[in-house]
């Protein structure tokens, strides 16, 4: 059997060890697609496909170098035979790392430590218990469930809602009756139409004073405009946010500069070595397209996430 064409969308960064292949960028896509078998969307933030997709003539396979699959998910997509994988496993723990980490820095108030360091300003407080504060977490895929297992082992009380709940998770229709004790929301579900904006003013509402909302989702699980409402108004303890509807984060957007919000661009799965995982992913998928074998980490292109087992 031949060796398929391979063409990687890329922003600059390309892959270091994969076979031969061709390589385009947004603009280049539609050329490149005609006779290619595997597209490796490597540029995970790329949009590109929807428009290039009346040139995929050969196209069976299509791999993301991401967890979330929400930009490969449109109409021609869906309804095609074109498999779809994603690099589920890749981010879990990293992302669960960065997490604790944010929920850490927020209760011991390390930014405010820190912005004093750089007055040269001695002050002395008082900061937040972690052990005991409830926590929800939503996403029962493998980064909420990494999420909820290393929040508990600091002896936080988590809540885990998953889209039909089962194996220690929630289903998504408890969230509401879960939002008026959860001190610490966070947020690690995949974009899809029922998730989109789950995050709205009667949810924040919902939520008790002094709560704090962490989201490494996607940006769109949340209104946005509702969350900097609740954080202008004081009801909310802050917010950690690693993900928005616009990226990058436009300049002149308050969450910025409002008190209490920590703002990262979209980096909390990405740590050292990320980018080798990602190749061993795809190329490991890439022999077992090749010899017939059963992908890793299909995505059920109807509900827009893997789901269990990640095999046709």
């Amino acid at each position: 059997m031949p060796d398929p064409v391979i063409t990687v969308l890329h922003s600059g960064d390309r892959p270091k060890h994969l076979p031969r292949a061709r390589y385009a960028t947004d603009d280049e896509l539609a050329d490149a697609l005609p006779g290619t078998e595997v597209l490796l969307v490597w540029e995970f933030t790329s949009t590109a496909l929807r428009a290039a997709w009346p040139a995929a003539d050969a196209l069976r396979w299509v791999h993301t170098a991401s967890a979330g699959v929400d930009r490969m998910i449109f109409p021609g997509m869906v309804e095609s035979d074109v498999l779809l994988t994603n690099s589920r496993g890749v981010f879990d723990t990293p992302i669960a790392e960065y997490v604790l980490g944010l929920v850490i820095a927020m209760a011991k108030d390390l930014p405010g430590t820190l912005a004093q360091q750089g007055r040269r300003q001695w002050r002395h407080r008082e900061t937040e218990r972690v052990a005991g504060r409830r926590a929800v977490v939503v996403g029962s895929g493998p980064i909420g469930r990494a999420t909820a297992a290393l929040l508990g082992a600091v002896g936080m009380r988590v809540e885990l809602v998953g889209r039909r709940g089962g194996d220690g998770a929630h289903p998504f229709d408890a969230l509401p009756g879960l939002l008026p004790s959860a001190e610490w929301l966070v947020l690690a579900a995949p974009l899809t139409d029922a998730t989109r904006g789950l995050l709205d003013a009667a949810a924040l509402a919902a939520l008790p004073d002094g709560a704090r909302v962490v989201n490494v989702g996607r940006g769109a699980l949340v209104v946005q405009d509702d969350l900097v409402a609740a954080l202008e108004s004081g009801r909310l303890g802050g917010a950690a946010l690693d993900v928005f509807e616009a990226e990058p984060l436009p300049a002149d957007s308050p969450l910025w500069t409002l008190p209490g919000v920590i703002v990262s661009p979209h980096m909390s799965g990405d740590v050292l070595g990320w980018r080798d995982e990602l190749e061993a992913l795809f190329s490991d998928n890439l022999d077992r397209y090749r010899s017939g074998r059963p992908l890793r980490n299909v995505v059920d292109k109807t509900l827009g996430f893997v789901t269990a087992g990640g095999t046709p």
